[in-house]
C-alpha cells in the first residue's frame, strides 16, 4: 500500500491551520457524500457515540467547516437543518503540465470546480510557463472572490514517473525542461502554500474517486490515455502511491519493442499525421477527434491485445469493481475501445471469476488537473 511520508507536502509556511484529527475528517468525509444529511443520522455511520458525534459537529460547525443546510422532515419528528460542507471555508489549486498544453483549477471545500482554465502558450519553458501560471492563478482568485488566506494547497500533476531519493519527474521528451529538478520547491516559493506532486494518472484517479466513478466503485483502476499510457489505482476510497511512487506505472508491463503498440495517444497522433491529418497535439485531438479518420480503427486493432493485457493485469493485481478508461481519452475513440472483445477468460466448473466493468470516464474537462487540486483537500479534510 502507499508510503504515507511521500505524501508531506513541501510549504514555506506554517500550516493552514490545526490538523484535523481522523474522527473530524470522517464526519467531513459522510457529509460530503451525503450533502444535507441530518446531524442524527451520521452516528450510524460511524464507530462513534451519538454524542462523541454531536461534540464533534459542533466543533467542525465553529470552525466555519459545516453549516446548516435546507431543513429536513423524515417521519412525525421535529423537522431538523441538513448539515452541509461550508464552501467558501477552503480553496486549493490544480496544476497540470501535459506534453503540448498546461493548465490550472481552483476547487472549493466541497470539492467543486469554480475556475479551470487552459494556458494559450506551449509549456516547452519551465520558467515562462511557471511564472505565467501564478499570474493567472492570481487573477482568477481575484475574480472568483477568493481570500489569500483560505488557500490552503496546491496539487501539482505532471506525466512521467518519479526518480531517486528526492521523487522527481523524469518526464517525456517535449516536456524535458521539467525533468529531474526540484518542482516541488520551486512551486513552494512561486505559491507560498503546501504543494503536492503527484503523476497525472494517480491524480485522474483522484478526481474519479471523488467526483465520479469511485462513488459507486470503491476499488478501481484507471488508465490514463496521455501523450503516453499510464494508470492510477484505487483500493477502498484511498489512492496507492507505492513504495516509490510509482504505482500504476502499467507501462512496465511491455518490452521495448511491444511498446510501440501500447494504446499511448502519442502512437495515434504519429499515425493519424502520417496519413495527412491535421492534428496538431493531444489536446487538438481530444477537442477535434473524428472516428472516421484515415488509420483510427487500424489503431484501435493494433492496440487491442495490449490494452487487453493492462486490464487483465489491473484485474489480477488487486481485484476491482471497475477499471475506467480516462485521461486525454476522445470519448469517440473511448466508444471504440468499449468494443474491443476480452482476452478469453479461464473457466472452471463452468463458473468464470467476476470480472470488473469497463467503463469512460464521465469527468468533464481535464481529469489531472481536477484531481491535482483535489489532493490537497482530500489530505486535509477528507478519509
Amino acid at each position: 500500500m502507499a508510503d504515507n511520508s511521500s505524501l508531506v507536502p513541501v510549504s514555506p509556511q506554517k500550516a493552514f491551520s490545526k490538523p484535523l484529527s481522523q474522527n473530524e475528517r470522517m464526519i467531513l468525509e459522510i457529509i460530503r457524500r451525503n450533502n444535507g444529511i441530518k446531524r442524527s443520522a451520521i452516528a450510524s455511520m460511524t464507530n462513534l457515540t451519538q454524542p462523541s458525534v454531536h461534540r464533534i459537529i459542533d466543533s467542525l460547525i465553529e470552525s466555519s467547516y459545516l453549516i446548516f443546510g435546507d431543513t429536513v422532515i423524515e417521519g412525525r419528528g421535529k423537522p431538523s437543518k441538513g448539515l452541509q460542507l461550508n464552501a467558501r471555508a477552503a480553496y486549493s489549486i490544480g496544476i497540470s503540465v501535459n506534453t503540448d498544453s498546461a493548465s490550472f483549477c481552483l476547487c472549493d471545500l466541497r470539492c467543486n470546480v469554480i475556475h479551470e482554465e487552459i494556458l494559450d502558450i506551449p509549456p516547452t519553458n519551465r520558467s515562462r510557463t511557471l511564472v505565467l501560471l501564478k499570474e493567472r492563478v492570481w487573477r482568477a482568485m481575484k475574480s472568483n472572490d477568493v481570500p489569500r488566506d483560505k488557500l490552503v494547497g496546491a496539487g501539482f500533476a505532471m506525466a512521467g514517473f518519479f526518480v531517486g531519493r528526492d521523487h522527481y519527474f523524469n518526464a517525456p521528451e517535449p516536456l524535458a525542461d521539467w525533468s529531474l529538478v526540484d518542482l516541488q520547491s520551486e512551486l513552494a516559493a512561486l505559491f507560498e502554500v503546501p504543494i503536492w506532486t503527484e503523476n497525472n494518472c494517480t491524480t485522474g484517479a483522484v478526481g474519479e474517486a471523488i467526483l465520479g466513478a469511485g462513488l459507486t466503485y470503491p476499488t478501481f483502476g484507471y488508465l490514463s490515455f496521455n501523450y503516453g499510457f499510464g494508470a492510477g489505482v484505487v483500493v477502498d476510497g484511498k489512492p496507492v502511491f507505492g513504495s516509490f511512487r510509482n504505482a500504476g506505472e502499467i507501462s512496465r508491463i511491455y518490452t521495448t519493442e511491444e511498446g510501440v503498440h501500447r494504446p499511448a495517444l502519442g502512437g495515434l497522433l504519429s499515425q493519424l499525421q502520417q496519413r495527412g491529418v491535421v492534428v496538431e497535439g493531444i489536446r487538438d485531438l481530444r477537442r477535434n477527434f473524428d472516428p472516421e479518420w484515415p488509420g483510427v480503427r487500424e489503431w484501435v486493432e493494433e492496440v487491442s491485445p495490449f490494452l487487453n493485457r493492462a486490464i487483465d493485469a489491473m484485474w489480477a493485481v488487486i481485484d476491482p469493481a471497475a477499471i475506467v478508461l480516462g485521461g486525454e481519452l476522445p470519448k469517440g475513440l473511448g466508444d471504440l475501445l468499449l468494443e474491443v472483445p476480452p482476452t478469453p477468460r479461464f473457466v472452471r466448473m463452468n463458473t468464470p471469476p467476476e470480472y470488473p466493468r469497463i467503463l469512460l470516464s464521465e469527468i468533464e474537462g481535464d481529469p489531472a488537473v481536477i484531481g491535482a487540486a483535489l489532493v490537497p483537500l482530500k489530505e486535509l479534510f477528507f478519509n
